[in-house]
């Protein structure tokens, strides 16, 4: 069983140490809350924590170390008391990109595949009139996927690939996190406005 060597509150610390950007945080807090609904969903509820606070962690290095992206995540987690496995996993989300490091574990898998996922679902959420994942069809995100310019940087491969590795049609991958994403919407709101 994959336990979490730091608490919710230090990985939280931790991001918001290297990270100012509101955007950056946001993400973080999506990812952590759609990792947390995929943990539950598919029967790791007992890892809910370790599979959250990966996602939290996941870009901690990107805002300073671009370039570095996946290589100076190590370094940053280790000072912070973090396991190896869960450095293992926020290593894997960026597999063949910026990481050598294969996503193996469910949750590597399901992180691989839904980073990027959840930065177009999000943007598809801003454009409607609610500014909601709530009430989002998988029909419309399907449209925004296949419109190239739309959020250019969400990397269409690495969705398809991480649907691929899942095992699960790309219609199921986007079903399961624009539900994930609408379980922790309001949560994630809420947070940001704290901060």
């Amino acid at each position: 069983m994959m336990q979490s060597q730091i608490t919710r509150e230090q990985a939280l610390e931790l991001l918001k140490t290297y990270n100012q950007e509101p955007f950056h945080i946001l993400h973080g807090l999506t990812v952590e809350g759609v990792m947390r609904w995929y943990a539950r969903e598919l029967g790791y509820g007992g890892e809910e924590d370790f599979w959250g606070i990966t996602g939290l962690l996941h870009d901690v290095d990107f805002e300073q170390y671009p370039e570095q992206h996946c290589q100076k995540a190590p370094e940053l987690l280790r000072e912070a008391g973090v396991g190896e496995d869960m450095i293992h996993a926020v290593c894997s989300h960026g597999y063949g990109l910026c990481s050598d490091v294969e996503p193996e574990h469910l949750m590597e898998k399901v992180l691989f595949a839904a980073d990027e996922l959840t930065g177009l679902i999000g943007a598809a959420a801003r454009m409607r009139p609610s500014k909601s994942t709530k009430d989002m069809e998988v029909s419309s995100l399907k449209k925004k996927f296949k419109d190239k310019r739309f959020a250019a940087g969400c990397s269409r491969d690495v969705i398809r690939t991480g649907a691929e590795r899942l095992g699960w049609e790309l219609d199921e991958l986007f079903e399961k996190t624009i539900e994930a994403m609408r379980d922790c919407e309001d949560a994630v709101n809420a947070e940001m406005e704290q901060l």
